[in-house]
């Protein structure tokens, strides 16, 4: 994603890629991007932290969402699959917040801050067709299969790849959640 990053922004903005916990106090920035994995952050001062990468005005920027197949059918053949070693693959939201909330987390969490305001959230529809490899590939990166032991991801990748076929159509909608840091903060 970084690489996509810097083939799109003007030369003089420095992008910059490290862990959350990793980056120094000091240093501030007019954006900061968190990229699907935001939920893996301690979340003790997690909102603090990010304001304080943020000059006064700037942007924190979220992008995540999952990645399901279209079609009902196929989809219960890759439940049936992933059941014996993973009941679900969801991520649940790190609040609590219902999935049929307006707002989801993150941005139930930036709307409580009092370090931004002007918390947006907007959902990019898409459906692409990918093959059942390239399925299984995006599902690698998914946090409930990242925890499994590599023995048994590859026992349920193995597993849904048996279920799928050839190719798959996924709904892979990205919410957008956007909040702006306080100047008065």
């Amino acid at each position: 994603m970084l690489a996509e990053l810097r083939k799109h922004v003007p030369g003089n903005v420095t992008a910059v890629q490290a862990a959350f916990e990793d980056l120094r106090p000091g240093e501030r920035y007019g954006l900061v991007y968190a990229a699907a994995a935001l939920h893996w952050t301690n979340p003790e001062g997690r909102w603090s932290r990010m304001a304080a990468l943020l000059e006064p005005g700037g942007v924190f920027a979220s992008f995540g969402g999952p990645v399901r197949p279209a079609d009902p059918v196929v989809e219960e053949a890759v439940r049936t699959a992933r059941a014996p070693l993973l009941e679900s693959d969801e991520v649940p939201s790190p609040d609590g917040t219902p999935p049929g909330h307006d707002l989801q987390w993150p941005g139930t969490e930036l709307q409580r801050s009092e370090w931004f305001t002007g918390v947006r959230q907007s959902v990019i529809e898409r459906r692409l067709t990918v093959s059942a490899r390239e399925y299984v590939g995006r599902l690698s990166t998914v946090s409930a299969y990242l925890v499994l032991p590599p023995a048994e991801q590859e026992q349920v990748f193995r597993r849904i790849m048996r279920a799928l076929p050839e190719t798959v159509e996924i709904t892979a909608d990205i919410t957008v959640h956007l909040a702006r840091r306080r100047h008065d903060r």
